[in-house]
């Protein structure tokens, strides 16, 4: 939004300055005009009080489910697709939002559809949504493809939720395990060792290995700290820039034991549920398709997606492509199956959705019960290892005396 400063008359003729927040020039002039002030002069202001201060591009997810839900409403309630859009960019709190709703009402006023003039902000709104709406301006069924898209968004947004929960306590235990161990190892195993010197003291196996562990942190840490720097910023780069690594890198997450039969789950989940919902919103099932592919999140899902389009452009089914991957269980495809042969895709994908939706929140409370111990496990083994290492020594010193 930026704001302008304006002078000009009132309908009374006294002369009125001041400043007003508006996409352009021509929608400030409008509003002034509404408030009843004939603006003779309008500048934007370069006052840094003015700017509009942002810290990202992107909508929240809940801001976004929020504007769904009460755009749906406007609609089931008669308001008017420009209307309804200016209401929303009004009260909305998000700013990105907020900026790319001015724009789009401008764009509707000036004889876009809303698909059309949303697709022009591709960082506030998803493709998932855009396609969407296009749908349902094809269908008239607007309030209904909203709906259907912010209860998909608030499920994915609650699986994400819960699955960031299950690793971020592993991963922050795991940090303090490392930072506990290399303190110890620094700053407390060389202060006994120096003591230990000058006695004549058969030192334990574990002790010598502690002790050399300690001398070669202490004498390269730096290499230890660059290390870390190079492996972090080039599995980044790697990750971003080069597709085979990213796929993988994603391949092996999947394939994991534990870790990677949850993420397996979120993202059958994921893809099942965007799918039921792109098909209940009447979207061809290759456009669809292609959608998914962008939507996943997953290179590895997607390609598997990606064959299937393939496939049906060749006359083929959906389920054929997704019994040859490992990706799929048999459940997946075999009710996939099932609904193409009854006409009933859409159903039967919005069922395996929600079977391994609560398969992932059964899934994440049974990791988080096994989790913590055995961190906690870890923390005491590496803590404990070190305190052997030192205490031993002094045992062997007190049995001599």
């Amino acid at each position: 939004m930026t704001v302008f400063r304006y002078s000009g008359r009132t309908k009374t003729g006294a002369q009125k300055k001041g400043t007003i927040d508006a996409p352009n020039k021509k929608v400030a002039i409008d509003k002034l005009r509404t408030q009843g002030i004939n603006a003779r002069d309008i500048q934007e202001s370069n006052s840094i009080l003015h700017k509009d201060i942002a810290f990202g591009t992107k909508v929240k997810h809940q801001d976004f489910v929020i504007y769904c839900r009460q755009y749906a409403t406007l609609i089931r309630a008669g308001v008017s697709v420009v209307e309804a859009t200016h209401i929303l960019g009004e009260q909305t709190r998000s700013k990105p939002l907020k900026r790319a709703l001015m724009q789009v009402e401008e764009d509707i006023r000036s004889g876009s559809s809303f698909s059309d003039a949303s697709a022009k902000h591709p960082k506030v709104f998803p493709v998932l949504f855009i396609n969407m709406m296009r749908a349902g301006e094809a269908t008239g069924n607007i309030d209904d493809t909203l709906e259907r898209l912010a209860g998909t968004l608030e499920k994915q947004y609650n699986i994400k939720k819960k699955i960031q929960s299950a690793m971020t306590y592993p991963a922050v235990l795991s940090v303090l395990t490392l930072v506990v161990g290399m303190f110890l190892m620094v700053f407390i195993v060389p202060t006994f060792m120096d003591a230990f010197k000058d006695m004549d003291l058969e030192m334990p196996l574990i002790t010598i290995i502690v002790v050399g562990i300690s001398d070669w942190l202490i004498e390269f840490w730096y290499i230890v700290i660059l290390a870390l720097l190079i492996v972090v910023v080039g599995f980044n780069f790697f990750y971003k820039n080069n597709k085979d690594f990213h796929y993988t890198v994603n391949v092996v997450l999947l394939r994991m034991p534990v870790f990677g039969q949850l993420l397996q789950k979120d993202v059958i989940a994921r893809m099942t549920r965007t799918l039921a919902t792109l098909f209940s919103s009447s979207v061809p099932i290759l456009q669809a398709l292609t959608i998914v592919e962008k939507v996943a999140g997953n290179p590895v899902i997607g390609k598997v997606v990606l064959e299937a389009r393939d496939n049906l452009e060749k006359g083929g089914t959906l389920s054929e492509p997704l019994e040859k991957t490992w990706l799929f269980p048999p459940l997946v495809t075999q009710m996939t199956s099932i609904g193409e042969r009854t006409g009933s895709l859409d159903y039967m994908l919005e069922k395996v959705a929600d079977f391994y939706e609560d398969e992932v929140d059964r899934a994440v409370d049974t990791l988080k019960s096994l989790i913590e111990p055995l961190m906690i496990v870890v923390l005491a083994l590496v803590v404990g290892v070190i305190v052997a290492a030192i205490f031993l020594p002094m045992f062997q010193l007190y049995e001599n005396m």
